[in-house]
């Protein structure tokens, strides 16, 4: 049983939530502001954290870098009202695996919940890091190599190569990239422009990729 925090000021949403959530077979754990999460993380040891950003004493996004710079690899959903573009930007930057703006379908939550803890396990089987030429992705520390030299990587150009790689040779469709790291307000306009960026970062040649492969009408997947 998947345990999940749920980092919540509003009792209202916080309880219903957890109701929500047990009835999904999982073992949820409330947390009312910013400190008492960092305590719960430490405590209770969650699988996948639900995190509001408007806490009291210490913001979502403290708690978010904090248990970053601490290197906590737990997965984090945001759910915040905070629904602009420069707060998803800045959740997903600070290594937020998903951002959902309240309003919220409780049914869409939960399935961006199963989404993540799908793809922590699916990486956790994979393994820590993957190397092909002269490219060395570590996926424990969020590193990304070529030819001995770091390149960096947004957190959305991290998750998608993450995402591809994981599932080398089997076709990504651009939709479901969008539901793995982005909410649905993004485009796959989107999705592209970053792949390209990717592209630009790994191929010798980004405009006849060997290893970052579109699929025709479909998406894109990832060949050694």
């Amino acid at each position: 049983m998947n345990k999940i925090l749920i980092v919540e000021d509003d009792p209202h949403i916080a309880i219903g939530l957890e109701d929500n959530l047990k009835m999904e077979g999982f073992d949820p754990v409330l947390a009312q502001d910013g400190e008492d999460a960092l305590r719960k993380v430490k405590e209770e040891r969650p699988d996948l954290i639900i995190l509001d950003i408007m806490l009291p004493k210490l913001s979502g996004f403290d708690v978010c870098r904090q248990l970053k710079r601490q290197g906590s690899a737990t997965p984090i959903i945001i759910l915040s009202a905070l629904g602009q573009e420069s707060d998803k930007v800045t959740g997903l930057e600070l290594g937020a695996d998903d951002y959902v703006t309240k309003p919220f379908s409780p049914r869409e939550l939960i399935v961006r919940i199963k989404a993540v803890l799908r793809r922590v396990q699916t990486a956790r089987e994979f393994g820590d890091t993957c190397e092909f030429d002269d490219v060395k992705i570590d996926f424990k520390k969020y590193q990304v190599f070529k030819a001995g030299k770091e390149i960096k990587f947004t957190s959305a150009e991290f998750k998608i190569l993450k995402l591809l790689v994981v599932g080398e040779g089997e076709p990504v469709s651009r939709h479901a990239i969008l539901a793995d790291i982005w909410s649905e307000e993004v485009t796959t306009r989107t999705v592209d422009t970053h792949i390209w960026n990717i592209r630009e970062k790994l191929e010798d040649d980004p405009g006849n990729p060997r290893h970052i492969i579109t699929v025709h009408k479909i998406g894109y997947k990832f060949v050694k």
